[in-house]
């Protein structure tokens, strides 16, 4: 089974990767850094847009803590399912916190069940899991409206979603870090203070979600 695993995920890798033109999954992004990236890090973040904007909030938190970010603007969970291998897997982390979805949800690369949403992120738990890295699968976000694609209403999917997420990672001994409930309002949409846009975070919104997420990365890294 786990053979399987990892020979569908090359097959997959190669395929995209020789049939891109456009470097559909932007390997080419960390491709320079990946090479001289340490090996053995705490923690990979991978994720989209609210990930890569640690860089631009809370730098600290990456380079203090010595995680990666691997965080690309705009990505659905296919793209960072193409890229999971030279993107985490060859860091050889100890860690890897998948923080994905909202993209999918909002139909960045066309629509797509919530079902295979959560497929794309069990797929990449997996990989992770078969070359002994822990991982920490993220709670999707609260996001009330998607300005760059308003009328999706994913206020309600996403707490689907995150049903999904859990179930799996509890069901399989996954850690799951439930940042939705921690940051949400009453509309199931980010809290006041917390985003510029409904979607993006402020500092304030970094810091919270530090919060959240630092011990539980504390206790993988302390686990392994």
């Amino acid at each position: 089974m786990k053979r399987t695993i990892v020979l569908t995920a090359t097959i997959l890798f190669s395929v995209l990767s020789s049939t891109a033109q456009d470097d559909w999954a932007n390997f080419g992004r960390f491709a320079e850094a990946n090479r001289s990236a340490p090996r053995g890090a705490d923690a990979v973040l991978m994720g989209n847009s609210i990930t890569e904007g640690w860089t631009g909030q809370m730098p600290e938190f990456v380079t203090d803590n010595g995680y990666i970010n691997r965080g690309i603007g705009g990505q659905v969970t296919a793209q960072m399912l193409a890229r999971f291998r030279p993107d985490v897997i060859e860091l050889a982390p100890k860690a890897v916190v998948i923080l994905a979805g909202t993209n999918d949800i909002a139909g960045n690369m066309g629509d797509i069940s919530l079902e295979n949403i959560c497929r794309n992120i069990i797929s990449m738990a997996e990989l992770a899991k078969y070359n002994g890295i822990e991982v920490i699968i993220c709670s999707v976000l609260p996001a009330y409206e998607y300005g760059w694609r308003p009328g999706r209403q994913p206020a309600a999917k996403i707490v689907q979603l995150n049903a999904m997420l859990r179930d799996y990672a509890e069901n399989n001994g996954y850690i799951y870090a439930d940042l939705h409930s921690q940051m949400k309002d009453g509309r199931n949409g980010l809290a006041e203070g917390l985003h510029t846009d409904e979607v993006h975070l402020t500092r304030a919104g970094y810091e919270k979600m530090a919060s959240i997420l630092k011990p539980i990365i504390d206790r993988a890294v302390a686990g392994k």
